[in-house]
């Protein structure tokens, strides 16, 4: 089946830490040869619009900055739609505060609407206790994503969800989820390529995170077998992608 577009996840997907996966600049070099939109879609929450799209660049990717979907960026559109102008409390990167910031949120320690956590590399005992008792005192609890752990040059290393289960565990609160399974951050990805769900493709490496988004919310998926989820657990699932590949140059767009 011909594609019109595609969601293309980033980690493990594209790159690992700092290395390119072999195949992927090859692949968007053929989306652009067949004028094939597409838009990354990541739950990676700890840089900006512009930085990500840089990180892309330097690593030799022919992209515009506007192809870029974050987990930060759909939870700046999620608060716009249910409260605009909060007060919150963001546990994460600066990139992650500028993002809010941008989009008129006051960022605030005290008497806070929302509690927003994403990827903090700096996390430590403070930070989390500081989360819970904004929540304890009527916070909302917002997970900009669920990843667990995110595969780097290294190795796999902690992600977001595990951190923010520390909050939920501490507090009883569950989270607001807004990247990847959740279909708040694909539906808005899907609405920049104009296109109906039925023509899109969403290409990942996770199968918790990018597989169960087309899976949970009627978009054909291709699993690559680059990064987190390797094809034998992929293979015991009840609910299997419509397609799985061990690189990208396997993949063509025609």
């Amino acid at each position: 089946m011909k594609y019109e577009g595609y969601l293309v996840d980033l980690d493990g997907t594209m790159y690992s830490g700092n290395t390119v996966i072999d195949g992927a600049i090859d692949f968007i070099d053929r989306l652009n040869r067949n004028g094939i939109p597409y838009v990354f879609l990541t739950n990676n929450a700890t840089k900006t619009q512009q930085e990500a799209a840089q990180k892309l660049i330097d690593m030799g990717f022919d992209i515009h900055p506007e192809t870029l979907y974050t987990s930060a960026m759909a939870t700046a559109a999620y608060l716009e739609n249910e409260q605009p102008g909060a007060r919150i409390h963001v546990i994460g990167s600066e990139s992650l505060k500028s993002t809010l910031a941008e989009s008129g949120f006051t960022l605030a320690d005290a008497d806070v609407d929302y509690v927003v956590m994403g990827l903090d590399r700096e996390i430590n005992y403070d930070k989390l206790s500081r989360g819970a008792l904004l929540i304890a005192e009527g916070a909302k609890l917002i997970s900009t994503n669920p990843d667990r752990k995110f595969p780097t040059e290294a190795g796999l290393v902690p992600g977001n969800g595990s951190l923010v289960s520390v909050l939920a565990s501490t507090t009883g609160v569950e989270p607001i989820v807004i990247g990847k399974p959740e279909g708040i951050i694909l539906e808005a990805a899907v609405s920049t390529l104009g296109l109906p769900k039925d023509r899109v493709l969403l290409v990942g490496d996770n199968y918790d995170t990018d597989i169960r988004t087309g899976l949970d919310n009627g978009v054909h998926t291709l699993h690559v077998n680059t990064g987190v989820t390797p094809a034998e657990e992929v293979k015991k699932q009840e609910r299997q992608p419509e397609y799985m590949i061990d690189h990208l140059k396997e993949w063509s767009v025609k």
